[in-house]
């Protein structure tokens, strides 16, 4: 009790109220206890407003008119642009794609440029502990060039320790062609010390091109990409305040150019004749057919949100809400936490295991209480059967998770024990 007096006393960083008004679901549905931002973050008015405006006002193509509305809408998506670039610290905007999500972002690195690189030679590692869209991809090319696949266990903090040179250096050799890690994982909430990997990586083989998953970091992690040093950073627009269906590919502009295209059509196209076709320069190579105009400005409306409010900020309100929430699941001898024991080495993320209760039953009943969480392996077969788990369930929290948000989900999880013991 006197704990929970003492975190009640330190708890406001952020005005929660202000910052759930600018939230709409929580008009229409007030008692939402929504604790799965991980899967996708929910969506405030200012991003809403812009995607109407479009739909509204300039609803036209891009590129394809000289009209004043076409025009507008080019503008506006090529704003969009140089928002995405200047919010992860990239000079070059022509180095920014937009693509559908994550998953496409590195697939397409995957097939436009590990296609050109990897052979029977190659060596391409991952970690145990990435999800499948930064997993499979590379399974896949290792399979089909008939490489060496290599998988990479995390630590104790679930952290990929190959920012340290004696295990690097049983990991990176001579072929080792593509190095493909998380920023933070998706599971564990452990933030991977992506500029150190990198560099460590680089010393022993400086030509490993190193690629970047940033769904689940670029909402609370600043990020610098050309600070950090990797070849590749991709994420996805909903996991941070944004529409779905609109992603981000970052790259190098030397390893962009050489990369094949990974569709073909309109707009990426600079000449075609019966002999052959050249392509458009960066980064319209690589955005063929009438892009997600709408969601490239909502997505530019939803990182200048997060810029307002500061990621500093986000980040002490987030990891306030996960310490206070680890601490009361700790309280429990029936639930086993998974991932960093030091909420500071962690984002807005819990997973964990209830010794007696499955996680999708223990989903359904939190449901019955409006208390929105994830069950199952989350994108994360292999990591899950290396810890000896099955499934687990996860809580993710973001600006708008509230202390009282948290009390009501551990009193559910307290109502399913009456319920199923």
């Amino acid at each position: 009790m006197k704990i929970r007096i003492l975190r009640q006393f330190l708890f406001p960083l952020m005005d929660s109220k202000s910052v759930r008004s600018d939230f709409p679901i929580y008009t229409h549905t007030p008692n939402l206890v929504y604790l799965d931002s991980t899967a996708t973050t929910l969506k405030p008015q200012v991003v809403i407003d812009e995607i109407d405006r479009y739909y509204s006002t300039y609803s036209a193509n891009v590129f394809r008119g000289i009209y004043e509305i076409s025009e507008e809408a080019t503008a506006e998506y090529e704003k969009a642009r140089e928002v995405v670039a200047s919010f992860i610290g990239a000079v070059d905007t022509s180095e920014v794609i937009f693509t559908r999500n994550t998953t496409e972002s590195l697939n397409v690195i995957a097939y436009g440029l590990g296609r050109q690189i990897c052979d029977v030679k190659s060596e391409i590692v991952v970690s145990m502990a990435e999800h499948h869209s930064n997993f499979v991809p590379w399974q896949q090319l290792a399979s089909e060039s008939g490489g060496t696949f290599k998988v990479v266990e995390v630590n104790s903090d679930g952290i990929v320790p190959l920012h340290e040179k004696k295990t690097a250096e049983q990991i990176i050799t001579k072929n080792t062609k593509i190095v493909a890690l998380f920023y933070a994982s998706n599971v564990l909430g452990s933030v991977n010390p992506i500029k150190e990997i990198v560099k460590t990586i680089k010393s022993i083989n400086p030509d490993t091109i190193v690629v970047v998953d940033a769904a689940q970091a670029v909402s609370s992690v600043p990020i610098q990409v050309n600070d950090l040093g990797c070849d590749f950073l991709a994420f996805s627009g909903h996991k941070a305040l944004g529409p779905t269906g609109i992603g981000v590919l970052w790259g190098k502009r030397a390893l962009l150019e050489q990369m094949y295209p990974f569709q073909y059509g309109g707009e990426m196209i600079s000449e075609v004749t019966v002999q052959g076709t050249k392509f458009a320069p960066l980064p319209h190579k690589f955005e063929a057919g009438t892009p997600h105009i709408a969601g490239a400005i909502g997505l530019s409306a939803a990182l200048k949100y997060i810029q307002k409010l500061g990621l500093g900020t986000i980040k002490k309100h987030t990891q306030k809400i996960t310490e206070y929430t680890l601490e009361l699941l700790r309280e429990n001898p029936r639930i086993t936490v998974l991932g960093p024991e030091d909420s500071a080495k962690r984002i807005g993320i819990v997973s964990f295991v209830h010794k007696k209760i499955h996680p999708h039953d223990l989903s359904q009943i939190l449901a019955k209480h409006n208390v929105c969480i994830r069950a199952g392996h989350h994108c994360a077969m292999p990591l899950h059967r290396s810890m000896g788990v099955i499934a687990s369930a996860r809580a993710s929290f973001y600006i708008y998770t509230t202390k009282k948000d948290i009390d009501t989900f551990i009193d559910a999880i307290n109502d399913a024990e009456k319920i199923l013991l």
